[in-house]
């Protein structure tokens, strides 16, 4: 699968170009196991996206998707906006991650 041009952190130049298969392609190229817990967190970052143009501070995020903080960085073992947003193909997270 080609996958198309990433800026330097490996964020989409272009973020409507996103397919699931470009995510599930760059995690492959980057070595980083999305499962589906991470899936449907990556989904939901999406819809919380959609409804408020804007990319979601992990405590917003947390109850969104009715998960303990805490919970959600030990699931992504690191600031969990961030890989969140570039496998789910939106703007990097602002502020505090």
């Amino acid at each position: 699968m080609n996958i198309p041009e990433r800026d330097g952190d490996g964020y989409l130049a272009d973020m409507n170009s996103w397919t699931p298969e470009i995510a599930r392609a760059m995690a492959d190229v980057d070595e980083f196991e999305l499962d589906e817990v991470k899936w449907r967190q990556i989904v939901k970052a999406r819809e919380y996206y959609e409804e408020f143009n804007v990319v979601p501070p992990i405590r917003k995020f947390a109850k969104y998707v009715e998960m303990d903080q805490k919970a959600i960085f030990e699931l992504w073992l690191t600031g969990p906006m961030k890989p969140i947003t570039k496998y789910g193909g939106l703007p990097k997270p602002t502020g505090c991650v």
